[in-house]
């Protein structure tokens, strides 16, 4: 055990500092601040520790000030203090710090006649108290690996129970993200495909929709908030509800883009962040869909196997120049057969085994390779080709929209989102 002396403690300068102690393989080597402004009872702790064979390393100040501060810094395991500092304004005072102590735990030392302050001081958030003049070594060793114990449980226990609260929250805005297609009579099959951003599978702000309104048209959108994160996830949420909402009450084209950005300016938390966005539009009997793209990627169709990017007139992202965009439409052939694909830039800005991006010109060579594939069949296997390959797991959200053209009837729509592991990737 080595012991550290802050000679602001008087008396306690001149101390012999213990022979390094070898710890036991089986024994982790604990840092504890004892903090005493009595040099004789500090040493009294320091010699309890030696004796109790814990491996640990020691320091000692005089002050609770001190105390807090060395504490905030890090790296203490254990925190012994003395509830008689004189700048220890009761426990009330103690209350008031011990919250923000995320991994030190605090055993508190009373007297004979204090043991009510020691309870109230576990009330108030410490792991154990102990009382002067009534601890043998052993007992103390045992104190503080339980107190450091019980202080890395609850702190896992409350990790455990944030990452529970941060899997629901996301569930929930997931569910927001990427709604089940409102399309059932229209010639048109949807399949959808959503995986997260892998670093710790969070949550961005990729979305789609696709609706059927009263007449038979359907409606498409796909969008990407920039960042990642809750806030992202949040605004994709509030823009994908609304699109839905403008489109069942008539909106569409130019108008219900200004709506969008309208929106977005309202609910972004700085002028930083934007989102791309395509909109496609087909009523029934209509040779074309049309198409609008405000900074989104190009998409493409394909059919029998053959693939062609369409690079129409487009305008900027939502909230680069507000009030100030411009979104003309474009013409897409969709005839009978025909398949769109609709999808964010997560798809293709990744990069292979090499560190080479893979970029669109290959991600349409890969599309191409997929002729013989179905709908669904299709998708997953262009996302699994254009993944990352680099082992680094920071590749983006990936939102995929495939809308294909029937030759009459019902589509049959895949409107399950799944992630990467349900599609066993």
């Amino acid at each position: 055990m080595r012991t550290v002396w802050n000679t602001a403690s008087p008396g306690l300068s001149d101390a012999v500092t213990p022979e390094p102690r070898r710890a036991t393989l089986a024994e982790e080597q604990l840092t504890i601040l004892v903090a005493e402004d009595d040099p004789a009872d500090a040493l009294l702790a320091v010699e309890l520790l030696e004796d109790s064979a814990l491996a640990a390393r020691v320091s000692c100040v005089p002050t609770a000030r001190e105390a807090v501060a060395a504490v905030r810094a890090g790296g203490i395991d254990c925190l012994i203090l003395d509830l008689h500092l004189p700048d220890l304004h009761g426990i009330g005072e103690i209350g008031s710090w011990l919250p923000e102590l995320a991994t030190t735990s605090v055993v508190v030392m009373t007297g004979l006649d204090d043991r009510a302050a020691g309870l109230a001081a576990v009330r108030a958030g410490a792991q154990d108290y102990l009382v002067k003049g009534q601890v043998e070594p052993e007992w103390f060793g045992r104190t503080i690996r339980y107190a450091v114990q019980r202080k890395r449980t609850e702190r896992a226990t409350a990790d455990l129970r944030a990452a529970r609260w941060r899997a629901a929250e996301n569930v929930r805005l997931e569910r927001g993200l990427l709604p089940t297609p409102l399309v059932r009579d229209a010639p048109i099959a949807v399949t959808t495909r959503y995986l997260p951003h892998r670093e710790g599978a969070l949550l961005g702000g990729d979305f789609f929709d696709a609706v059927e309104t009263a007449d038979g048209t359907v409606h498409a959108v796909i969008g990407d908030v920039s960042g990642h994160g809750p806030d992202e996830a949040a605004i994709g949420v509030a823009l994908r509800v609304a699109w839905r909402t403008l489109v069942l009450t008539g909106q569409e084209g130019a108008v219900l883009l200004e709506s969008l950005e309208r929106l977005l300016l309202a609910e972004r938390g700085d002028t930083e962040t934007y989102t791309t966005l395509a909109m496609v539009s087909w009523r029934p009997g209509d040779a074309a869909a049309h198409l609008i793209r405000a900074g989104h990627p190009q998409v493409f169709t394909r059919r029998a196997g053959a693939i062609t990017l369409h690079d129409g007139a487009h305008g900027p992202a939502l909230g680069l120049v507000p009030g100030l965009s411009t979104w003309p439409a474009a013409s897409i052939p969709l005839p009978p057969g025909e398949e769109l694909v609709l999808y964010t830039d997560g798809l293709y800005e990744n990069r292979d085994e090499h560190g080479l991006l893979w970029g669109q010109e290959r991600m349409l060579l890969f599309a191409e390779g997929l002729a013989a594939l179905a709908d669904g069949e299709f998708v997953d296997g262009l996302i699994a080709a254009t993944r990352d390959r680099t082992g680094r797991g920071d590749s983006d959200d990936v939102a995929v929209l495939h809308l294909r053209r029937t030759a009459s009837g019902t589509g049959a729509n895949e409107d399950g989102v799944e992630t990467e592991e349900d599609n066993g990737r």
